[in-house]
């Protein structure tokens, strides 16, 4: 099985030696994403909200660069600063599904990159369009 290296201008740039998301096989396994401004570079911090939902559209550009949406993912990670930020965050995160949630975890986590509070990684089964 070969792999391929699925790239999104419309995401932000990877910020180390990884790739958005690789296609293997019926599985697309995106990186974990940040709040990274695709256009700007910067974070977006302004608010929990806003922040949650930059990440979740940086998952968009990446699912939508391999074609599918997400109802093709069948797995979530969330990484958060803090757990008491589970609430807001869970809320924003499921108004991105249409009710056929993924399986998931959510943990707390001593640090992200860039100082953040929320990073989500997503593995997509690409027979779901």
């Amino acid at each position: 099985m070969k792999k391929q290296i699925i790239r999104s201008e419309q995401a932000p740039a990877p910020i180390g030696p990884y790739s958005q998301a690789v296609k293997a096989g019926h599985f697309l396994f995106v990186s974990g994403q940040i709040a990274l401004h695709p256009v700007t570079g910067e974070l977006v911090m302004n608010s929990l909200e806003a922040e949650t939902r930059q990440v979740m559209e940086n998952i968009r550009s990446v699912l939508a660069q391999a074609a599918v949406s997400f109802d093709a993912i069948v797995k979530t990670s969330i990484f958060l600063s803090d757990m008491n930020h589970f609430t807001q965050v869970n809320e924003i995160y499921a108004s991105y599904f249409s009710g056929d949630y993924p399986a998931r975890e959510t943990v707390q986590v001593a640090g992200l990159p860039k100082n953040v509070n929320v990073e989500i990684s997503v593995t997509a089964y690409l027979g779901v369009h």
